[in-house]
């Protein structure tokens, strides 16, 4: 009797079991991949949603209730609280870029006419 004449794959059974397995695995990973994709796909737009601020450079000085500056360039911006308040331009513009960025309203300095704000 002649011995079977097996590969290195291993038996028929070996083989349609590794097969099984393999295509278990690439399941697997296809769903997991297009659950990462979907959840990635729906957090980027609801993250873009919350961040309202237009990052265009420009930005508004307040005095109190009075708007000084509206949609002035963030340098001139610094330039106007920062003589308005006596202090330094680079912190002013430092905090001008900020506001830009996060659309929050900073105050520079408080005056006898109200609190110096940047806003955006």
């Amino acid at each position: 009797m002649k011995a079977p004449n097996h590969t290195s794959w291993g038996t028929e059974q070996d083989q349609i079991r590794k097969a099984h397995t393999m295509s278990y695995v690439k399941k697997s990973v296809t769903a997991l991949f297009a659950g990462a994709v979907l959840t990635v796909g729906a957090a980027a737009p609801a993250s873009a949603a919350n961040n309202k601020t237009d990052q265009d450079g420009l930005v508004n000085v307040n005095i109190g209730d009075v708007n000084v500056l509206n949609n002035a360039d963030i340098g001139v911006a610094a330039q106007v609280a920062a003589t308005i308040c006596g202090v330094k331009v680079g912190p002013v513009a430092v905090l001008g870029t900020a506001v830009d960025g996060s659309g929050a309203t900073r105050t520079v300095c408080t005056t006898d006419q109200g609190p110096v704000t940047i806003s955006n």
